[in-house]
């Protein structure tokens, strides 16, 4: 089989993990009923919360986080590979990975990921963000073989550092995924180059599910999910910041097809880098 349907959740998480799992759940369910094998949801599906003692009280380890384990079942009753973008889970009474989770039509976790690159950083309008503040990065790329395709994971910010999807489509990935909780400033800038660029260069599908609007902690998130094919097309877009869900049929040859037009992996080799002082030029004679 070379060809299924893949959806991504766009979602708004709030402070309140139940209503954001129910809220979840309903999207997941009817993107099932849509056809939907494979389904991603967002960066912090189960909570959106700045104030870390506040996140801290809220959060579980992984063995007893209350969203891994319905999704679990929820992924065993619908039949459906589900991907939980990314958790909040407690480490230790100090530290936070986010994490996210590849469920199997078992209920069974086939793969974790932590994000790798902490979002550090001072916006141009006020917003300043300290990920390393309370998240440990991760310290591993992830590929995981589906039915289909081999499957890269990576969550939001990592989606600026090339290098990191490159490498996950030379060690076989056909398809990329980029959960997401970008700003509403950066995304407007940003978002959709990013991605387009992830697909093109890497002759990979890109499945991009996000999160959207002004959540209850005060900040806003882009929305516009985006699931793009290998040349660079945009298969399906949620063009707003509402919740909702997006579906597209993946026809798993097309990467093939666009790493045959343009054999970039094939064609890579490796290089030095040579810097040239001023110094050191030769005169004009």
């Amino acid at each position: 089989m070379s060809s299924f349907k893949a959806a991504c959740v766009q979602t708004r998480s709030g402070r309140d993990v139940a209503a954001n799992i129910a809220s979840v759940e309903t999207l997941i369910r009817a993107a099932a009923s849509d056809g939907a094998a494979y389904v991603l949801t967002p960066e912090m599906t189960n909570l959106l919360e700045r104030d870390r003692a506040a996140l801290m009280a809220k959060i579980a380890g992984e063995a007893d986080d209350p969203t891994l384990a319905r999704f679990r079942q929820l992924a065993r009753e619908l039949g459906l590979w589900l991907h939980i973008g990314s958790l909040a889970i407690r480490i230790d009474d100090k530290t936070v990975a986010n994490r996210g989770f590849l469920i199997t039509p078992e209920g069974a976790v086939a793969a974790r990921y932590d994000k790798i690159h902490m979002f550090d950083v001072d916006l141009d309008n006020g917003e300043s963000w300290r990920e390393s503040r309370t998240y440990r990065p991760g310290e591993k790329s992830v590929v995981a073989e589906l039915p289909w395709l081999n499957l890269g994971m990576a969550v939001c910010y990592d989606v600026r550092f090339p290098a990191l999807f490159r490498a996950q489509a030379k060690a076989g990935a056909q398809a990329l995924t980029v959960p997401a909780a970008f700003t509403r400033q950066t995304g407007q800038a940003h978002w959709h180059t990013l991605l387009k660029a992830r697909a093109i260069e890497n002759g990979a599908f890109v499945f991009a599910a996000a999160q959207g609007g002004r959540h209850e902690d005060g900040r806003e998130t882009y929305g516009h999910s985006l699931i793009i094919a290998p040349w660079g097309e945009v298969l399906a877009e949620a063009d707003h910041d509402e919740p909702g869900f997006i579906l597209a049929d993946i026809d798993v040859d097309e990467v093939a097809k666009a790493r045959g037009r343009v054999p970039a992996l094939a064609n890579e080799r490796p290089f030095t880098i040579e810097t040239v002082a001023l110094s050191h030029t030769e005169p004009v004679s």
